[in-house]
């Protein structure tokens, strides 16, 4: 036999217990006394099982009222949420925000802005794609990404400047490099293994590249640097990226003879700059005021 149940039913159910008692349901649904008693009554003839037991004055969940409270509880989240959903919708607001980030970029930030919009628009669906090179500039001429926070502004885009990167050169305390007791040049590093990111993108770019004989390509900028961490090699990595594992001793500034600083500026860019949306311009704000708060603070990745 079906059992039709209406919401409104189980509303009165929870707010019966949640108040105390029929009066106090009754006061908080803007309800007559009456009315709640005849729902939860209506509500037990068609279920066939008693919810409530009297105990003296006072009306107290069965077990199966206790398991029913709890289900419930939840039904009315969910309705709750569901009309959120539906409000979010018919305000005009996307379903949807896809970016591209550089890999360069700080995770600790990109996971600071991600966690405050959430708290803002926690229907809106993120799609974060992790690049490096040419891959995040693609992803924006192909339409694949609202935003991207990228060290290059491709033709037609308009950006707008985020934060500086320093790359230093580093390889594990025990890496021969390490062992020649002086400073290092360039062709130095050439005898000895190249670690890099690949390109996602199509062009295949190589920047950073020594030229070196010995050379091992990862997709990840997390591999590269366990690579480096285990004596693999060594590499150009932004600073921030490693700062836990020179203070842990894994890796080592390179003693470079010549000046061994890179630098890379990111922008932020949105792929319709003055026509994004309310939730990407949102978006662009808090990644902007992440890494304003982390500069405000030294710039340290170990105290933000």
């Amino acid at each position: 036999m079906k059992v039709q149940i209406t919401l409104e039913q189980w509303q009165t159910l929870v707010a019966v217990v949640d108040s105390g008692g029929y009066a106090k349901a009754a006061e908080a649904l803007g309800k007559s006394q009456s009315a709640v008693s005849y729902a939860i009554q209506r509500l037990e003839e068609r279920l066939g099982i008693a919810v409530f037991r009297i105990e003296g004055r006072k009306a107290a969940l069965t077990e199966a009222g206790e398991a029913l409270y709890r289900q419930a509880q939840s039904l009315l989240d969910s309705a709750r949420l569901t009309e959120e959903l539906a409000h979010h919708y018919s305000s005009g607001s996307e379903a949807r925000i896809r970016l591209a980030i550089d890999l360069i970029f700080p995770e600790h930030l990109t996971l600071c802005a991600l966690a405050r919009y959430a708290e803002i628009s926690p229907f809106v669906r993120i799609e974060l794609l992790e690049t490096a090179l040419s891959g995040t500039d693609e992803a924006l001429i192909r339409g694949d990404a609202e935003m991207v926070i990228s060290s290059r502004i491709p033709p037609g885009f308009v950006g707008d400047f985020l934060m500086r990167i320093r790359f230093v050169p580093v390889a594990h305390p025990d890496h021969p490099l390490h062992q020649l007791g002086r400073s290092l040049t360039h062709d130095d590093l050439r005898r000895h293994r190249q670690l890099v990111v690949r390109d996602s993108g199509s062009r295949s770019l190589n920047e950073g590249w020594l030229g070196a004989d010995q050379r091992w390509t990862v997709s990840h900028m997390s591999t590269s640097i366990l690579c480096a961490c285990s004596g693999l090699g060594f590499s150009w990595y932004p600073e921030l990226k490693i700062s836990k594992e020179v203070e842990k001793g894994l890796l080592k500034p390179l003693p470079m003879e010549s000046s061994s600083e890179r630098f890379a500026d990111l922008y932020l860019i949105k792929r319709d700059a003055h026509l994004s949306s309310p939730g990407v311009k949102r978006l662009a704000e808090l990644f902007q005021s992440a890494v304003k708060d982390f500069e405000a603070k030294g710039g340290n990745p170990l105290t933000a």
